[in-house]
């Protein structure tokens, strides 16, 4: 399965999300999902499959636990192929930080107008 059709799934990013802060259980991660989907413990494994078998995760085992992380190469792979679509939202970000930057800059100015000089006080 590719990178692709793994992502496509709305419980696979989120798993990929939890495994972004660090190596989690398979239960723990079962434990969140269910919480959040509604869905069952077996719903969650298959789902836990799917992205190992498409190479998004790997995991080990520690005692009776399965330990899971995120495996970075196919998500370098997917950031690749994002990169020649980059520009389409870089020019509006960019674009964006001027029109923050220029409200801060106009706060500055009208706040310093507002100020009391100090003159005429004794």
């Amino acid at each position: 399965m590719h990178a692709f059709d793994a992502l496509g799934d709305p419980v696979r990013r989120r798993i990929l999300e939890l495994l972004a802060e660090g190596e989690q259980t398979s239960g723990a991660i079962t434990a969140a999902i269910r919480a959040e989907f509604g869905i069952s413990q077996p719903a969650v494994s298959q789902h836990l499959r799917v992205l190992r078998e498409s190479g998004l995760t790997t995991v080990r085992a520690e005692g009776t636990r399965r330990l899971y992380a995120v495996e970075p190469a196919p998500l370098r792979e997917v950031d690749m192929w994002l990169e020649r679509f980059r520009g389409f939202w870089e020019q509006r970000l960019d674009a964006l930080g001027t029109e923050l930057a220029r409200g801060r800059r106009e706060r500055r100015l009208n706040a310093g107008a507002h100020e009391p000089t100090g003159k005429g006080k004794q």
